[in-house]
């Protein structure tokens, strides 16, 4: 039913024009849809590298969004500037009577949000906004007692029992491309205009926007069935490596989650649980958003850590004398990806073996990863330092080594990021500090001077933790 004569759709993390709530919504109320993009310089001037390569997915991605609008006789509105102010004043240059966008639950979002309903509505110009990013979300899963929950476990089961066609079916925008807005827009702002310059995201196996989502989502269906067998292993190609494409939307969660969970198999219903945790974290930030900058365990939130800073910065650069670890660092780094299995371990390492406080940690992600989510992020690294709303107990510490002599046997991915070891044993290549003194100068990898010897020893360093947290557990 139409309501509006002219509508605005606001995107935001969700670069596409298929399955998208708020598009959907909008053109099916309003007889002329805009739709515009914002380059937010309230999150943009906060980041410190120039060339990073979230921007550049962004800008990529958005040249498409742009070219496939006018495609269909339209175009997409592109702004640079603060959304606070430019959403309010290009809804009102357009006589917009609407605005439409999809839910995103991270704090400084849900103030800004906040911020722009309240000028429309002084300019009497309403506000819509729509679940997108996640399958179930807020309130949608709670448990018996109606409360949300804390552990994934119990959250997965009641996921489960709720989920049906209905929460999984897409929303059929492409009926309505007929009310998009016959529009010529401004032409789209180079990298440099919005102080940017180009990143090594050309060189990287991670093509942009919904014709890049939609070529990565393909191939990993042809590995889908032995995803539960791959995926921990970083050598091979076992996960789908469409982290990024879902953070900011150039592919539905419903595409994603829908084929999991018809597909049966083994393989597809471990990547469903992985889908699931995702939406476990955003309910966690939703209902719990002191997690920003705080333990979610409050007895964990003034834990004793050392806070060495050369080996903080040892850890950022791949220099801590474990291959594994420094390959995890190291592919980070170099990619902005970095595997799901060294996410842990290299998140445990810097916790549990250096003693540093989780949230340095959590923050150096939260700059270099490609597909950085606060919901997952915070979490993810919650969870290895204990602090978070996990059931294990707080001595859960992964060894580096044996982690390495598990998922990395042949040290083919260690190689690849560490070639300073490209000529040490298999044997030796998870401990090469192990290595004879001979056989290290005869091979080229001294330790100590081609290769960092481990900066801790990690029996001692687990004892060290375990006494940390005992003492606060003891108190509390």
């Amino acid at each position: 039913m139409t309501a509006y004569k002219t509508a605005l759709c606001w995107l935001r993390r969700d670069l596409r024009l298929h399955d998208h709530a708020a598009l959907y919504h909008a053109l099916c109320t309003a007889r002329a849809v805009h739709c515009v993009f914002v380059f937010d310089t309230d999150i943009l001037d906060g980041l410190s590298n120039k060339a990073d390569r979230r921007v550049e997915f962004i800008w990529h991605s958005i040249v498409e969004l742009k070219h496939a609008l006018r495609e269909l006789g339209s175009d997409l509105h592109v702004l640079h500037g603060s959304a606070r102010q430019l959403i309010p004043e290009l809804a009102s240059q357009l006589d917009a009577q609407a605005v439409y966008c999809n839910h995103d639950e991270e704090p400084e979002a849900r103030s800004r949000d906040v911020s722009v309903a309240a000028q429309l509505s002084q300019r009497n110009i309403d506000f819509y906004d729509y679940k997108d990013h996640v399958i179930f979300e807020r309130d949608e899963v709670l448990n018996g007692s109606g409360k949300p929950y804390h552990v994934f476990t119990p959250y997965k089961n009641a996921w489960l029992k709720k989920v049906d066609d209905f929460y999984l079916r897409p929303y059929p925008t492409e009926r309505y491309f007929n009310q998009l807005a016959r529009v010529s827009a401004t032409e789209m702002p180079g990298l440099a205009s919005l102080g940017f310059s180009p990143s090594n995201l050309a060189q990287l196996a991670m093509p942009s926007g919904m014709s890049g989502a939609s070529a990565m989502y393909e191939d990993f269906l042809t590995r889908i069935e032995h995803y539960h067998e791959a995926r921990d292993f970083p050598a091979l190609r076992g996960v789908s490596y469409l982290s990024t494409h879902l953070r900011f939307g150039t592919i539905s969660i419903r595409t994603l989650a829908r084929h999991a969970f018809h597909k049966g198999g083994q393989g597809a219903q471990t990547w469903l649980s992985e889908l699931i945790w995702r939406d476990f974290y955003h309910a966690l930030l939703h209902h719990t958003p002191h997690v920003v900058g705080h333990a979610f365990k409050p007895q964990f939130e003034h834990l004793a850590f050392g806070n060495n800073a050369a080996w903080l910065a040892a850890w950022q650069q791949g220099r801590t004398g474990y291959p594994l670890v420094d390959a995890g660092m190291r592919q980070l780094n170099q990619t902005g990806f970095m595997h799901n299995r060294l996410r842990m371990v290299t998140a445990s390492f810097l916790v549990k073996d250096l003693q540093i406080d989780w949230r340095s940690g959590e923050r150096f992600f939260a700059e270099h990863l490609n597909d950085f989510d606060l919901a997952a992020n915070n979490g993810g690294w919650q969870w290895a330092a204990s602090t978070g709303c996990d059931a294990q107990p707080w001595f859960r510490i992964f060894n580096p080594v044996t982690q390495s002599e598990r998922f990395d046997a042949a040290g083919k991915f260690i190689r690849r990021y560490v070639p300073e070891l490209k000529n040490c044993p298999d044997k030796y290549i998870h401990a090469p500090w192990t290595l004879p003194v001979s056989e290290q100068r005869a091979r080229q990898i001294v330790i100590g001077e081609d290769y960092p010897a481990p900066i801790v020893d990690h029996a001692v360093a687990r004892e060290k933790t375990l006494a940390m947290f005992k003492n606060v557990a003891d108190i509390s």
